[in-house]
C-alpha cells in the first residue's frame, strides 16, 4: 500500500487508542499503533518483527523494523503508549489530529506518537541497497507505566545496534543525561485500641511518623553526598507524595501507608538506596513492634548518562548547534544503553505540553527534526 503523508500517519495514530496504566480500567492495548506502523514501514522495504510481551495475551507489544543488513547500525527509538486523559479539559477530541496556531494537537502527538511518522519521513529517503550499516526503527509498549517493552528487549538481548536515538519531546536539544527514578510504598501495621489508654496498642501513624522522619534525613545525606550540577536540581530527590491511615481520631491507628518516589542522578543505584531504606525501616519496626514493609509501586528507572564526547552525542551537537544537557524525567535510555549502544534522547515538540490537555506539536519542528534524523543516518549507516 502507498505511504500516507506525514499528518495522515500521526491521524491514524493518534485516532488509535493506546493508553498504559497501572489502572486496569485505564490499560489499553497497543498493538493497533503496532501495526500500522509495521505496515507503513513494510511499504518502504523494512523486515518487521512483531514482539508480544509475555503475559499480555498478545495486547502489549514491541516493534523492530530493519533496513539493511550488517553489524552496526542506528536505532531510532520511540514508545506506543500515551497517558491516561480528561477529555472534558480538551478543547477538541483527544483522538482526532487537529490543526491550528500551526500546532498538531492530539494525544500522544508529541508524546510520542509524533517522532514516529517524522522518523519514517526521515527512513524514506533510503534504501536497503544504500546502506552499509542497518538502520533500526524501535516501538516499545508501556513506557509511561512498567516499562514491560523497554525490559524485554534487555531480556532478548536486542536489537542490536551500535547507536540509539530516543525520540522523546527536547525541543531536537540533544540530552545525554537524565535521573533515574523508583517509586515505593511503605506499609506499616500496628495495633488498634482505645485512645484513652496508648498501651492497648501500637500506634502505625506515630510509626510512621519516624519512618518520615528518617526518610527525610536519608534525604539530607544523599543531597550532600551527590550533586551533579548538569541538572536544574543537582542532587537527588525524594519526594513524600501521599499518605494514608487511621479511620477515627478515638482509636489507635492500626494501619498506615506512605507514598514516596526517588530521583536519582547518575553515580547512585537504585538497589543500594533501597537497601539503605529497608535498614532504617528495620530498626523503627524493632523498636516499635510495628510490622513496617516497603514494596515497589512500579519497575524503577535507573539514572542514565551517555558521555559527551561520544561520536553520537558529538554528531548531534553539531548538526542542532545545541550543547547535550540534562533532564530530570526518566526514558527507556539507560535500557537500550544496556544492550550496549551509545544511546541519545532527542525528538521535536516539548515535555511541557506533555501529560497534559491539548497536547501538540509545533508545526515548525517537524522539518528540522526529518533533516537532523537524516543526516544521522547517513552518518551513522552510510
Amino acid at each position: 500500500m502507498p505511504l500516507p503523508n506525514l499528518f495522515t500517519r500521526l491521524q491514524q495514530l493518534v485516532a488509535s487508542p493506546s493508553v498504559s496504566s497501572h489502572d486496569p480500567l485505564w490499560d489499553m492495548s497497543n498493538r493497533g499503533v503496532i501495526e500500522l506502523l509495521a505496515g507503513w514501514l513494510e511499504s518502504i522495504g523494512f523486515d518487521c518483527e512483531i514482539l508480544e510481551v509475555p503475559g499480555s495475551q498478545g495486547k502489549k507489544c514491541n516493534l523492530i523494523a530493519t533496513l539493511g543488513q550488517g553489524p552496526g547500525g542506528l536505532v531510532l527509538a520511540g514508545h506506543t503508549d500515551t497517558v491516561p486523559f480528561d477529555d472534558q479539559r480538551w478543547q477538541t477530541d483527544p483522538f482526532s489530529l487537529t490543526e491550528r496556531d500551526q500546532r498538531w494537537y492530539g494525544l500522544g502527538a508529541t508524546d510520542m506518537k509524533g517522532f514516529f511518522p517524522i522518523a519514517i519521513e526521515a527512513a524514506s529517503a533510503f534504501s536497503a541497497g544504500d546502506l552499509k550499516q542497518p538502520l533500526i526503527i524501535l516501538a516499545t509498549a508501556d513506557e509511561e507505566s512498567s516499562m514491560s517493552g523497554a525490559r524485554l528487549l534487555v531480556e532478548q538481548g536486542r536489537p542490536k545496534a551500535r547507536y540509539a536515538v530516543i525520540g522523546e519531546p527536547t525541543g531536537m536539544r540533544p540530552i545525554r543525561m537524565h535521573k533515574g527514578i523508583m517509586m515505593e510504598k511503605i506499609t506499616i501495621e500496628g495495633q488498634s485500641g482505645h485512645s484513652s489508654d496508648p498501651s492497648l496498642g501500637r500506634n502505625a501513624l506515630e510509626s510512621m511518623h519516624r519512618v518520615m522522619s528518617e526518610l527525610m534525613d536519608y534525604r539530607r545525606h544523599l543531597q550532600q553526598r551527590y550533586n551533579n550540577p548538569g541538572f536544574t536540581v543537582p542532587g537527588p530527590t525524594l519526594n513524600l507524595g501521599c499518605i494514608h491511615g487511621g479511620d477515627n481520631p478515638n482509636r489507635i491507628c492500626g494501619q498506615c501507608e506512605l507514598q514516596f518516589d526517588l530521583r536519582s542522578v547518575p553515580g547512585m543505584d537504585n538497589n543500594e538506596l533501597r537497601a539503605a531504606i529497608d535498614a532504617r525501616l528495620a530498626k523503627i519496626s524493632e523498636e516499635s513492634g510495628c510490622r513496617i514493609e516497603r514494596l515497589p509501586l512500579m519497575g524503577d528507572v535507573p539514572a542514565f548518562e551517555q558521555g559527551q564526547a561520544t561520536a553520537l552525542v558529538s554528531a548531534a551537537e553539531k548538526l542542532t548547534g545545541h550543547s547535550s544537557q540534562a533532564v530530570g524525567f526518566a526514558t527507556e535510555a539507560p535500557f537500550l544503553q544496556q544492550l550496549g549502544m551509545e544511546t541519545l534522547v532527542m525528538g521535536p515538540g516539548s515535555i511541557d505540553q506533555a501529560h497534559q490537555p491539548d497536547e501538540y506539536i509545533p508545526l515548525e519542528q517537524i522539518q528540522p527534526a526529518i533533516a537532523t534524523l537524516r543526516a544521522l543516518i547517513q552518518q551513522f549507516c552510510l
